[in-house]
């Protein structure tokens, strides 16, 4: 029998379909729901992977492939390119400093032109003329007292720049040194125009009044003490900066103590060396034969050899700690 008389349920959910002409609805096979393109981003997400792990290897190999001559020439050529710019910018910073330190001078001979008269008459030549009544200064040339303005111009002009040279000098210096180093040097343009004022001081008011007096009573009455005003100036300006630079001697104690090349027991044990050096020193320059007068010019010597054993104890004592802690870490 056929089975006509049953009701037949129309099927949901896709798995059938009715017949246009409603006489029958026949069974229809679910198809699967298809995603467009589904597999499309996790091949491309693998292709993607697959170069960059290929050109990462790429790389590897050519970097093993790469002789060591190439490299160390390909570093070469890198720490001579960084060299030369270095140079350069050392050269243009030198450049600088030195303008720097020209315009010092030159505002300083501007300064000193103002008061030219009273340099010459009262600090040039007042040592000489409280020297003694037998001595007097006599122009030879023509252009003699231009020349002497000029130069007395320029040596205050020095001298009153010097602070400022040596701090220009310095700041070109400063790059190069370690952050430590930089620390302790923070008072060392005050201390070196310290020890270069003491020592012109001592030169005018010690040791040329000495010199100058020596030489005025010295020699035949009959014979008239007329000395050059050209080698006059060459004697007065070569002592003051003979006794500026003597006097840095606890600097120059300090950068040498610094970098290793000077410790305190080398100057202890050469100290009786050094004291016979000073007075043998002492007893040249001083042309008088007095020893009160030879004791005034060797006993600051003597005070600045002392003070620069001090200082480059000092110095050695801060490395040693430094030494201590960086092993300690």
């Amino acid at each position: 029998m056929s089975n006509d008389s049953e009701p037949t349920i129309p099927p949901t959910d896709g798995t059938g379909a009715e017949n246009n002409n409603g006489d029958e609805l026949l069974p229809v096979k679910a198809e699967k729901p298809v995603q467009e393109n589904s597999d499309a981003p996790e091949e491309s997400s693998e292709i993607e992977t697959f170069e960059a792990a290929e050109a990462a290897v790429g790389a590897l190999t050519a970097k093993s492939e790469q002789t060591p001559a190439t490299a160390e020439e390909a570093d070469a050529d890198q720490e001579q390119e960084a060299e030369g710019m270095g140079f350069l910018d050392h050269l243009d910073e030198l450049r600088w400093r030195l303008i720097r330190g020209g315009i010092a001078l030159i505002v300083g001979a501007i300064a000193s032109a103002f008061f030219s008269d009273f340099l010459v008459n009262e600090i040039l030549i007042r040592p000489l003329t409280a020297s003694g009544p037998d001595i007097h200064l006599q122009n030879l040339v023509p252009y003699g007292q231009i020349s002497l303005y000029l130069q007395v111009i320029f040596f205050t002009a020095f001298v009153l720049a010097f602070p400022v040279i040596a701090w220009q000098i310095w700041k070109f210096v400063e790059p190069g040194l370690h952050e430590t180093e930089k620390a302790a040097s923070r008072f060392i343009i005050l201390f070196i125009s310290i020890c270069f004022f003491s020592g012109i001081a001592f030169g005018y008011f010690v040791f040329l009044p000495i010199s100058l007096k020596f030489f005025a009573g010295f020699g035949s009455a009959q014979i008239t003490n007329n000395i050059a005003v050209q080698d006059y100036i060459s004697f007065f300006m070569g002592t003051l900066l003979t006794t500026g630079l003597v006097f840095e001697l606890p600097f120059i104690s300090y950068v040498l103590s610094k970098i290793g090349l000077l410790t305190p027991a080398f100057m202890r044990f050469y100290r009786r060396h050094a004291v016979v050096t000073m007075l043998v020193v002492a007893a040249i320059v001083t042309p008088s034969t007095d020893m009160v007068t030879q004791a005034v010019i060797a006993i600051p010597m003597i005070l600045l050899y002392e003070l620069s054993i001090y200082i480059s104890g000092a110095v050695q004592k801060k490395r040693n700690k430094q030494q201590m802690q960086e092993s300690k870490a």
